[in-house]
């Protein structure tokens, strides 16, 4: 009960991100001149992967994201160094240590005329922690006791225990559904929301009006969308089309096929793309990072000094350089990175590439080298063939693990499977990217508490736990980062992560639409529903 909060039964979904390069980027909104304001035309997207899941409180790949978050609206949203923004909700805080609320706007409508109002923010959260609709949204609301509608406009949330964080977490994770529409189905988490009863009902820019499984997915404008400027969304339609690989996008982007990229650019695209006639090049802060993580079910990966002779094998700067381009940066081998600077602790330094003192370290760990010099081990890495970036710097990983006489063998998959793989546990290590990692403590909770809902590692340290714990119930900031700062340090002596760098990410549109709002991660990026619903073509 005491991790509760943070147990999910899905992965959440991981995606690349970064920090800093300079690339050409889109014009602001507003800058063109561009007609602004709704239009005739359909804008294409591009994405690598189908939906997994409509309903939007299960979905666990970018392209449920990307198209449930156009017709299901979050609560609150982010600014590029992680703190929330109003959305929906335009108050939020603590009536006292175990007692939250919301305030929201009290002039949005869902699709079919009804009303959006505080009652379907309260049945989503109940609904939602009574069924345990697995994913991250139910991993943040293990210390939500009840939510209740107390006026059309305003929920309050109470809490099993005082939770500094899960107010503006909740706010930012999870969505709000229509529980005219969302109950009569019975349990949250057993709604397909495929459309197959007669379609969708949302409260976003655009909804979904058909789609074909490996080709496209087609969303049409909405009448009224009172969050974007005008009122009225810009497209007429948002079409996501399906390809196998994002070279495959990039062909379709240069040839007029699609508009807009919604995976991250590979870096050694963004530069050459930035100075192609005819696109424009945006870019989206980074609010996470890459990172390896080693399955300490495994009985050999459960010895410390495995895990830190793994950290020694691997050469940072050289994949920074070499795959990143230089578009990315050191995070120090820490989980707090420089962008969360109040956090942020420069003592904690990155682990260093020494073949030599990896070896030491696994003779340390009882293990003998052979004649060839290699160890009796090896470790499956497994990542998403999808994702470029990942695929390559996985090569470099086994080649400098080789040089320590660890042996690693490579496991890519396409991304779905991937993510299932990762659920159940099925690898010794794990190579892959978390998109937005905005507050410590319910970032460590997640990633670090026992049944955390992204706790890879399956670390259970009663140290680590014990600080975490006092993290989530500290209201005194400093007293927070002082005490998130010591269980970083655990992290990063134990190696419970290898977090290896952080980047700004960038994505590729064509000229000819504008407007377009950035927000952080891939995630969000270009094709958040703000900036779909603000783009526009230039006239």
């Amino acid at each position: 009960m005491k991790y509760s909060k943070f147990i999910a039964l899905g992965a959440a979904a991981a995606l690349a991100v970064g920090l800093a390069a300079c690339a050409p980027s889109a014009p602001e909104p507003g800058e063109s001149s561009g007609a602004t304001g709704p239009s005739d035309e359909t804008i294409s997207i591009g994405t690598t992967t189908d939906v997994v899941n409509f309903n939007p409180v299960l979905g666990n790949s970018r392209t449920d994201s990307w198209i449930t978050n156009l017709m299901y609206p979050h609560l609150l949203s982010i600014s590029d160094d992680g703190t929330k923004e109003a959305h929906v909700a335009t108050d939020w805080g603590y009536v006292d240590d175990t007692t939250g609320f919301y305030e929201i706007r009290d002039d949005l409508t869902w699709s079919d005329g009804e009303p959006l109002t505080a009652e379907d923010v309260a049945w989503t959260l109940n609904a939602v922690k009574r069924d345990q609709a697995p994913g991250t949204f139910y991993g943040q609301l293990g210390n939500l006791d009840t939510a209740t509608a107390v006026s059309d406009t305003r929920v309050e949330l109470t809490l099993t225990q005082p939770d500094s964080s899960i107010i503006e977490e909740i706010g930012f994770w999870g969505v709000v559904v229509p529980k005219h529409v969302f109950e009569p189905q019975g349990s949250i988490a057993e709604f397909a929301n495929d459309g197959s009863d007669g379609g969708w009902v949302g409260m976003g820019p655009f909804i979904m009006s058909d789609f074909q499984v490996g080709q496209h997915y087609t969303l049409k404008r909405v009448d009224e969308y009172p969050l974007v400027k005008g009122g009225v969304p810009g497209p007429a339609e948002v079409v996501y089309r399906v390809y196998p690989d994002v070279n495959t996008e990039i062909l379709a982007l240069q040839s007029g096929e699609i508009d807009v990229i919604a995976n991250a650019l590979p870096p050694a695209q963004v530069e050459q793309l930035g100075n192609t006639d005819g696109l424009q090049v945006v870019e989206a802060p980074g609010l996470g990072y890459a990172h390896l993580v080693y399955n300490m079910d495994k009985p050999d990966l459960a010895k410390t000094e495995v895990r830190q002779a793994l950290a020694q094998a691997v050469d940072y700067d050289a994949i920074r350089t070499v795959v990143l381009q230089g578009q990315a940066v050191s995070t120090g081998s820490s989980a707090l990175m420089p962008v969360l600077a109040k956090y942020y602790d420069k003592s904690v330094k990155e682990y260093e590439f020494d073949p030599e003192k990896s070896r030491s370290l696994m003779e340390k760990a009882g293990y003998t080298a052979d004649a060839s010099g290699n160890f009796p081990v090896s470790f499956r890495l497994i990542y998403s063939l999808q994702d470029s970036v990942t695929s390559q710097w996985a090569q470099m990983v086994k080649d400098s693990a080789a040089e320590a006489g660890i042996t690693i063998e490579l496991q890519g998959t396409e991304r779905n499977t991937y993510l299932s793989m990762t659920s159940e546990g099925d690898y010794d290590i794990y190579a892959g990217n978390f998109a937005i990692m905005d507050d410590p403590v319910t970032n460590f909770a997640l990633s670090y508490l026992p049944g955390g809902a992204i706790n890879y590692t399956h670390v259970d340290d009663a140290d680590l736990n014990a600080l975490i714990e006092e993290g989530m119930v500290a209201f005194d900031e400093d007293e927070k980062i002082s005490i998130m700062r010591e269980a970083n340090k655990i992290v990063h002596e134990q190696v419970y992560d290898n977090i290896m760098y952080t980047q700004n990410l960038f994505f590729a549109a064509s000229d000819e639409w504008a407007g377009f709002i950035s927000k952080p991660s891939e995630l969000l990026s270009i094709v958040n529903p703000l900036s779909l619903a603000s783009a526009h073509p230039v006239k």
